[in-house]
């Protein structure tokens, strides 16, 4: 797991890079056929993240945003695969937010086993493998010159929520009025599922649409902490959902991410 630790590392802080890049020149943004946005950062962070793993893992499928975007999805049915969200937070990244993230989870048996969140505008990157989750500094050069280990906190009588600041609505408010969240952050992109993991908040619910590269790096990294991403049936969110009922290949239903064992009858 340190070999699987150390890829993930140096393949997040080069797509970085690329998303950097892009970033400080000025991201023209387009319209995809879902209509969210899509930006020359995307296509080349994926592309840099595509080209590492498969050197390493030939054999392993990889499963992108942008790929899937483009009907080159692999169909995995919830065996070994990579799962990529070359820029996690688009429009963060378009209002010139630092909080968009480059996202990698290897995902084994419906669990992400391994993944890495990092944050290229804030110098920070969540890891996790092995059953250990870190936080990494780094500096200005693009290396590592801080790492530690992080743990969820245990539940607390005045709970703190972090949420979506672009897609919050009636049943995130409902869900926070309900549980008496004491303080409520909005952060974009899957820096969310870290600042659990990171026994800086308690609960993280969505109930708006997600796909499964938007959540399975930082429910790689709270998983590791101790925390635990729950459907609202209070199963645990699995990945590989390929031929849905009702819904595409690879979307998530609404679920609530927790820090610690959720209250009993949360749901």
């Amino acid at each position: 797991m340190n070999a699987l630790s150390e890829l993930f590392e140096e393949t997040a802080l080069a797509a970085g890079i690329a998303v950097l890049d892009v970033y400080h020149a000025g991201a023209d943004a387009v319209a995809k056929a879902d209509g969210s946005p899509v930006t020359e950062a995307d296509l080349r962070a994926e592309a840099v993240i595509f080209e590492r793993l498969a050197k390493v893992s030939p054999g392993t499928p990889i499963v992108g945003e942008e790929a899937a975007a483009a009907g080159c999805a692999p169909s995995v049915e919830e065996g070994t695969f990579y799962l990529v969200d070359p820029l996690d937070g688009t429009k963060e990244f378009i209002a010139r937010r630092d909080d968009f993230t480059v996202n990698i989870a290897l995902i084994e048996n419906g669990k992400p086993i391994a993944g890495i969140v990092y944050a290229p505008a804030l110098r920070r990157a969540y890891v996790a493998a092995g059953g250990i989750a870190q936080r990494l500094e780094i500096d200005r050069f693009g290396r590592v010159c801080e790492r530690r280990e992080i743990r969820a906190r245990g539940r607390e009588t005045a709970i703190i929520a972090v949420a979506s600041r672009s897609h919050s609505c009636a049943e995130t408010e409902r869900f926070l009025a309900r549980h008496h969240v004491q303080e409520c952050t909005s952060v974009g992109s899957s820096l969310k599922f870290c600042l659990l993991a990171e026994g800086r908040a308690d609960v993280y619910p969505r109930f708006g649409r997600t796909m499964e590269w938007d959540t399975a790096a930082g429910d790689a990294v709270l998983a590791a902490a101790g925390g635990t991403v729950l459907r609202l049936d209070g199963s645990v969110l699995r990945y590989g959902k390929c031929r849905q009922v009702s819904d595409c290949d690879f979307a998530n239903p609404h679920f609530v991410a927790w820090a610690a064992a959720p209250p009993e009858g949360w749901c």
